[in-house]
């Protein structure tokens, strides 16, 4: 378990990549990012039981905070990069160099949340797009420009199974743009 736990606090360490490209000195981490998705995740996957959606929040949460582990080994490879690298591909590969042969149960939640299998995999993956979109927000806020693109997601979140439950939040967030 050691192992797994170091790999994990790579991190810490790991700036996303896509904010630095784009200008931003010191942007937020992995760790960062998917603190604020099991965040997100556990509020949102408490709301849905709450209007009686039958979904797991464990599951949900173990999703959330394994989705990007892969990323120790492979670090967060932006957009631009990934024309030239099969990031599912070497993703899956680093999964089950981190995990090993004896926790196969956990490299099934990523792959859930890769292939968008289940309802929580589905859910971690809005998730993942609405912090992307809240963490625009906040660079543009503190002056940074240029992060059109990342506002993007929200066709993403639009056009999900949960939009119709959180219709309200996603464009309360969507009020925040500012062009």
């Amino acid at each position: 378990m050691l192992e797994i736990f170091l790999e994990g606090g790579k991190l810490k360490k790991l700036p996303r990549m896509g904010w630095l490209l784009r200008g931003i000195p010191k942007p937020e981490s992995v760790a960062d990012h998917a603190f604020r998705v099991a965040l997100i995740t556990l509020f949102l996957a408490d709301e849905l039981r709450k209007k009686g959606i039958n979904i797991n929040v464990e599951r949900a949460l173990k999703i959330a905070i394994l989705h990007d582990l892969a990323e120790a080994r492979i670090t967060d490879l932006p957009l631009d990069t990934q024309i030239y690298v099969d990031k599912k591909k070497a993703e899956k590969k680093a999964m089950i160099d981190i995990l090993g042969a004896e926790k196969v149960e956990y490299f099934e939640l990523f792959r859930d949340y890769e292939e968008e299998e289940s309802i929580e995999g589905k859910l971690v993956k809005f998730a993942d797009k609405l912090e992307t979109v809240l963490q625009a927000w906040e660079y543009e806020k503190a002056g940074f420009k240029g992060l059109e693109e990342f506002w993007n997601a929200l066709d993403y979140l639009k056009q999900s199974e949960f939009y119709e439950y959180f219709k309200k939040l996603v464009e309360e967030i969507e009020g925040l743009k500012t062009y």
